[in-house]
């Protein structure tokens, strides 16, 4: 991709003069904006340009400036982007509505090699900063809100992505602009460009199937549960009102001798009985090296007999609780 610095004076650009193609790096931008959005498969994209509040600013607070746009606006809008982007502002794109895309972020190069050799081959591979990547994956149908949620989490804890970043509409970076953070200006004062390393319309990935299936069987038990869950949670409303505990936390505690099985116990019982969502809690399980129970398969077993376990042991606390505090009234 040819680079080449834009700079415009003064503090306004029409959409018009913007968009006249006068350079190569006009035509490098434009191109990796088009190929970006053909692989996502979807027509119409929120846009947002993010600019980070710094010393000096007459509005101390970061400022975020949204649109929504068609494919072909889009493409018609680089240059005004471009102008944007040299003003200070960071340009990220997400679909709009409900898609079929997860978009896995803070990725090394070994990950994203990781994906490809297990069949979870992404359509949009995108270098944010130097040596740093965003993975945007096709799972062949358009997912619900929560189901989309549970496919980008499922991703982000299989490849070591932020999880923080995985929900059904988070934005991700938009190729053939330049990254604004402070930490990534170069001597010469210029930032990195955001690159496009892989574009590829109309891919699905090999395990989409599989993964779909694995969320949906999560939505459906952690639906059925979460009634139980919070009925559970009454009998602990004092320390609802305190930090809750994290498994993290758990595995620090000297009295478990850092036996693993007995800290996931605990801490889904724990949890579960506080009304942490299920969903939360089987992530909490994944955060730990799971290989020694085998496959996925095998893992996925081990995770369910844990919460079915945890929930056991409240349901009978509960009944007890409930047993005692009859007798007194």
């Amino acid at each position: 991709m040819v680079q080449a610095s834009y700079t415009v004076k003064g503090e306004s650009m029409s959409m018009e003069k913007a968009n006249a193609p006068k350079s190569n790096g006009w035509k490098a931008t434009w191109r990796a904006v088009k190929w970006q959005a053909d692989a996502m498969g979807v027509e119409v994209f929120e846009i947002g340009l993010f600019k980070p509040a710094s010393p000096g600013d007459e509005k101390p607070e970061p400022e975020m400036l949204p649109r929504t746009w068609d494919k072909q606006t889009l493409l018609r809008s680089v240059g005004w982007l471009r102008y944007q982007n040299s003003q200070g502002r960071n340009i990220y794109i997400r679909p709009k509505g409900e898609h079929p895309l997860s978009m896995v972020d803070d990725l090394t190069a070994e990950s994203i090699n990781q994906m490809k050799q297990q069949g979870f081959e992404p359509c949009v591979v995108v270098e944010t900063s130097p040596g740093n990547f965003q993975a945007w994956l096709n799972h062949g149908k358009v997912l619900p809100k929560v189901e989309s949620t549970l496919a980008a989490r499922l991703l982000a804890q299989r490849f070591g992505g932020d999880q923080g970043a995985a929900d059904w509409r988070h934005f991700g970076r938009l190729a053939g602009f330049t990254n604004r953070k402070e930490k990534y200006r170069q001597e010469d004062g210029l930032y990195p460009f955001v690159r496009l390393v892989e574009a590829a319309p109309d891919r699905v990935y090999a395990q989409a199937e599989m993964l779909n299936a694995e969320g949906f069987s999560i939505f459906q038990t952690q639906s059925r549960r979460e009634h139980s869950a919070s009925s559970l949670a009454m009998r602990n409303r004092a320390p609802l009102l305190q930090k809750i505990k994290t498994i993290e936390d758990l595995r620090a505690m000297p009295k478990y001798s850092g036996d693993q099985n007995r800290i996931d116990l605990a801490y889904a019982v724990y949890a579960l009985s506080r009304g942490v969502k299920e969903f939360d809690v089987r992530m909490a399980l994944r955060s730990r090296d799971l290989t020694k129970k085998g496959g996925d398969t095998r893992q996925q077993q081990y995770i369910d007999r844990t919460i079915e376990r945890a929930l056991q042991s409240n349901i009978e606390g509960f009944w007890q609780y409930r047993t005692l505090t009859t007798r007194g009234r």
